[in-house]
């Protein structure tokens, strides 16, 4: 049955000459995408799908298997080839890929001397940019000498740390290091030193450690020692030069004296003509460091020039006087003004530290003559000498007379007025008790004291007392039968007055 169905007549006949090599490209054509359906579909429908996997040239064959009913014969022979095409066609294996290439690290970065000295030299860098393939191990270091090819490897085991310090190395070669990452996959392409470093003993810069009392004015006084210790750091050996404005130090006027760690100047007696500024200079190389310390010696300043008596009035006189010629090579920091009695010939100071060039003396005495003098003072002391006056400040009497005011006599006489009673007061049996009470009066009241309206008199029990008008009555170790009421009286020939009180002795239980 399924060989009748490509007996249909076409609607183009095409040449009955062509009809046998067209099944052959349909076989191969349609086999790989649908084998199954190949049976069921004319031999000439296949034809147009092959049509587009088929080369250009290929692509009118289709068309031509329309033949004509003689063909019919050789249709019915094509079901050995639609056979054929279900079967699956058998495609080429993949090929297997092949492993990845092992990548190594890339080369460090940025490789440059950390430090230097007589028997080291110590190297850092920057990590890897890449780490390949592998994880990273640590870095190899290797060095070389100027004039050799040959490359010394330091470490034997790669270098976690990006900084390496090579040792044991010999005092004034020339060395240039490469260091390379490492890792499983294998090593990167070194990096090196762009020049060749000399081993050597490093130079640390020098430097001045300036005490604090020095980086002001340094005072001394005449005839005192100066003895300045400064500190400084550098190695090798620095270089000590010292200067005074700007020009050698003489050696006969100070000496110097320099360690490995500081500089000593050294006056044993200091003059003024050592005042000054000095300056220390640190050299190693090229490399210096500078201080300057400025040096004041100073004495005792002169007297002031002259000295002035300029005006007396009442009790007071006014002097002027002038700076002194010789400020002892320091600034004048006052005066001190001195006066003397001409009877006593004795100094009295009347103003010290006095800043200004006058001054006005006071509280002189009428009918006395004074002499006054003036020292200088600056920061070593006052001046040996002073400048005296010349004149005598006489302060003269004044003829004002002074007539006694005339007062009223005012009558103080009063009769006598107690200005505070007597207090109702509780005792107890055994403990001596007091009663108070404050009299006034002119003349002095007599006070006379009473119980139960009886004169206590002479009665040793009991003590009277009177004193700028307080009056005390004391009794002595009370018993009941000393309570009742007592009075105070006080009498003057202007009248009398009089207080009282109750007190209570009670016995304790």
């Amino acid at each position: 049955m399924p060989a009748k169905a490509p007996i249909k007549k076409s609607p183009a006949k095409a040449a009955p000459s062509k009809p046998q090599p067209a099944p052959e490209p349909v076989k191969e054509a349609p086999a790989p995408e649908a084998p199954a359906p190949a049976p069921e579909v004319p031999a000439a429908a296949p034809a147009p799908e092959a049509a587009a996997p088929a080369p250009a040239p290929e692509a009118p064959a289709p068309e031509a298997p329309a033949p004509a009913p003689e063909a019919a014969a050789p249709a019915e022979e094509a079901p050995a080839p639609v056979v054929e095409a279900e079967k699956p066609v058998e495609t080429p294996k993949a090929p297997e890929p092949e492993p990845p290439k092992e990548e190594p690290p890339s080369a460090p970065r940025d490789l440059a001397v950390d430090d230097v000295n007589d028997t080291t030299l110590a190297v850092k860098w920057k990590v890897s940019e890449n780490e390949g393939t592998a994880a990273l191990e640590g870095y190899l270091v290797e060095y070389k000498k100027e004039n050799s090819n040959e490359w010394v490897s330091v470490n034997k085991e790669p270098s976690v740390s990006a900084r390496y310090k090579i040792e044991n190395l010999t005092t004034g070669d020339k060395i240039s290091v490469r260091v390379k990452a490492s890792s499983k996959a294998g090593v990167s392409a070194p990096v090196e030193l762009e020049n060749f470093v000399q081993i050597r003993e490093i130079v640390d810069r020098p430097k001045i450690r300036l005490p604090r009392y020095l980086r002001q004015t340094y005072i001394k006084h005449v005839g005192d020692q100066v003895n300045l210790v400064i500190p400084f750091q550098g190695k090798p050996k620095p270089q000590a030069i010292w200067t005074k404005d700007g020009k050698p130090l003489d050696p006969k006027q100070a000496g110097v004296r320099t360690s490995d760690s500081d500089s000593i100047l050294f006056i044993r007696k200091a003059e003024r003509k050592d005042s000054g500024v000095y300056e220390l200079v640190i050299k190693i190389d090229t490399l210096e460091d500078k201080a300057k310390i400025e040096i004041k010696i100073a004495e005792r300043p002169g007297p002031p020039k002259s000295i002035k008596l300029v005006d007396v009035w009442g009790f007071n006189a006014a002097l002027e006087w002038t700076p002194p010629g010789d400020d002892g090579n320091a600034d004048i920091t006052g005066y001190t003004v001195q006066k003397s009695d001409k009877k006593t010939g004795e100094w009295f100071t009347v103003h010290e530290h006095h800043h200004q060039t006058n001054c006005t003396i006071s509280d002189l005495i009428i009918g006395n003559s004074y002499y006054f003098r003036v020292f200088s003072e600056n920061l070593v002391g006052l001046s040996d000498k002073a400048t005296v006056t010349k004149g005598v400040a006489v302060i003269k009497k004044t003829g004002s007379s002074y007539i006694a005011p005339v007062y009223k006599e005012r009558e103080l006489t009063e009769p006598p007025k107690f200005t505070q009673a007597l207090s109702d007061r509780t005792t107890t049996k055994g403990y001596s008790t007091k009663l108070f009470c404050c009299v006034r009066g002119s003349p002095k009241p007599k006070v006379v004291w009473m119980k139960n309206q009886m004169l206590l008199g002479e009665d040793p029990k009991y003590r009277c007392l009177v004193n700028h008008g307080v009056c005390t009555l004391e009794i002595r170790k009370p018993s009941p039968f000393d309570g009742g009421v007592y009075s105070c009286k006080a009498i003057n020939p202007l009248g009398e007055a009089v207080v009282d009180c109750r007190l209570d002795v009670k016995v304790p239980q």
